[in-house]
């Protein structure tokens, strides 16, 4: 019968009307795969030479299991995003001869057949490879790296249980960081309380047992819930949802943009891909921590420049590159009303301008490092206001791919062209080359100087650059809404 499963799922994908289209881009995300792989083995192999340099006192295995506590916690955190649910059609399935417990056990193993579950055998299997040409006990190795397996598996089967919980989602961030800020500031460690839990799993073989047990256990409580709610009829039971509608009236205060701010909010909280553009936003705010704590970077001022660029302009990129694709859905009929296009412009305007201000507070406990880091924030972020905004908003113009809100939000390829490539060029290379140039010739203040004049010069054109862009859409209004229409592009 999973042979069964499988041809009728291989038959579906190549099939599929999608199939043609993006092969290209197909192509290209298979190389960027083998990329990772590569990466991952050539880490795996370092990492022991990694952990002896600078834990020259310490054996590795020891020294890197302080570390598995927050890979745990990482590893949840990205599986939340990134790993898509094993979906398939069942109706037809129902109807026939076949049991149901066949049905959510080919589910649950699909899941446990995602890439994902093995992208960490291409990290530590090298290194166990490496542990062994060096000396170590063949049978606790062999042992650790099955009880690392089964621990990705217990994590897999833990994230189906909780995907959609946006709450389970929110306790995993808050540890995080709460485990890094405790670490970092010297109060509790984390890492020392938990690395003799997963030393074990290394010193004694047979603990090999609990991650297999818990996997198999995770393993059954899934297969409970998916036999439990495998039946035809699931599809004729009324829904009843409580109905949530978050009070919104101050938009109205922006006169006629209001309507258009209150559409983008709604969508943005209501819809999995568009919300996941915030907590990425959220996220990257401690990016510069990778950078402002290592020496090494100190003198390096255009690296400072693209932190600046892209820690106040990250929602700027990631929700901007795709406007107005999030609204391609319905895009057609809002040119169809007696709406201003120029207003619906600049309500996307508002809201990024709003993240930017918002990204750049959240950025200033790094003065913490310096005054320059503060400095060079101020002046991106009034690049990004000025420059970045009416950049980004241009080439949203040539957007012609439709985006499905309700599908995953990692892994999804949907509304991705060559202007998402293109368009990085403009946004983040072109204000880290200008920096570059001017600090080498005059100095810091001088670059963040004119990023800021530069940015004040945008910001005081804007009316005339909105207008210039709204010239744009309205000349590719009807490819826009054609290309909109086309579905699975």
């Amino acid at each position: 019968m999973f042979i069964k499963f499988i041809s009728l799922q291989w038959k579906s994908f190549f099939r599929s009307s999608n199939f043609g289209k993006g092969l290209a881009l197909k192509i290209l995300m298979l190389f960027f795969g083998i990329y990772i792989l590569v990466s991952l083995i050539g880490a795996g192999i370092g990492m022991y030479f990694f952990l002896k340099k600078f834990f020259p006192h310490e054996n590795p295995i020891w020294a890197l299991s302080g570390y598995f506590v927050y890979w745990v916690l990482i590893e949840l955190f990205l599986r939340y995003f990134m790993q898509k649910l094993p979906v398939m059609d069942i109706k037809p399935f129902l109807v026939a001869p076949i049991k149901k417990g066949s049905i959510a056990h080919y589910i649950l193993g699909r899941s446990g057949a995602s890439i994902y579950n093995f992208l960490s055998l291409f990290l530590f299997v090298p290194f166990a490879v490496i542990l062994l040409l060096n000396g170590y006990p063949f049978l606790n190795v062999v042992l650790w790296v099955v009880a690392i397996l089964a621990m990705v598996f217990c994590l897999n089967y833990i994230n189906l249980l909780m995907n959609k919980n946006d709450k389970i989602l929110l306790i995993i961030v808050v540890i995080i960081a709460v485990f890094y800020g405790l670490e970092y500031f010297g109060v509790f460690s984390a890492m020392e309380l938990f690395r003799p839990v997963f030393h074990a799993l290394y010193a004694y073989p047979v603990t090999v047992l609990i991650p297999i047990g818990l996997a198999l256990l995770m393993y059954y409580g899934n297969y409970r819930f998916l036999r439990g709610r495998i039946y035809l009829d699931a599809s004729l039971k009324a829904k009843t949802a409580e109905a949530r509608a978050s009070n919104l009236d101050w938009t109205k205060k922006f006169g006629e943009m209001g309507p258009f701010l209150q559409l983008d909010l709604k969508m943005i909280w209501r819809n999995k891909r568009t919300k996941s553009q915030v907590f990425i936003s959220l996220l990257m705010i401690f990016y510069g921590l990778i950078f402002y704590t290592q020496e090494i970077y100190g003198t390096m001022m255009p690296i400072f420049a693209f932190l600046g660029v892209f820690m106040t302009g990250i929602f700027l990129t990631n929700f901007g590159q795709f406007i107005p694709a999030w609204d391609s859905s319905y895009y057609s009929m809002i040119m169809t009303q007696n709406i201003p296009l120029r207003k619906y412009l600049e309500s996307k305007a508002t809201l990024i301008s709003v993240s930017v201000v918002a990204m750049f507070l959240l950025t200033i406990p790094y003065v913490y490092f310096g005054w320059h880091a503060l400095a060079i924030n101020f002046g991106c972020a009034l690049y990004n206001l000025g420059i970045n905004i009416p950049v980004i908003l241009f080439f949203g113009s040539f957007n012609k791919k439709r985006i499905e809100l309700d599908k995953s939000p990692f892994g999804n390829m949907q509304g991705i062209s060559a202007t998402q490539f293109l368009i990085m060029l403009p946004v983040l290379g072109a204000p880290i080359l200008i920096f570059t140039t001017v600090y080498y010739l005059f100095s810091m203040e001088a670059a963040v100087l004119v990023l800021s004049i530069m940015g004040i010069i945008g910001f005081a054109l804007k009316n005339y650059l909105l207008n210039g862009i709204t010239e744009q859409y309205r000349s590719k209004k009807y490819g826009m809404i054609a290309g909109f229409r086309e579905k699975n592009s």
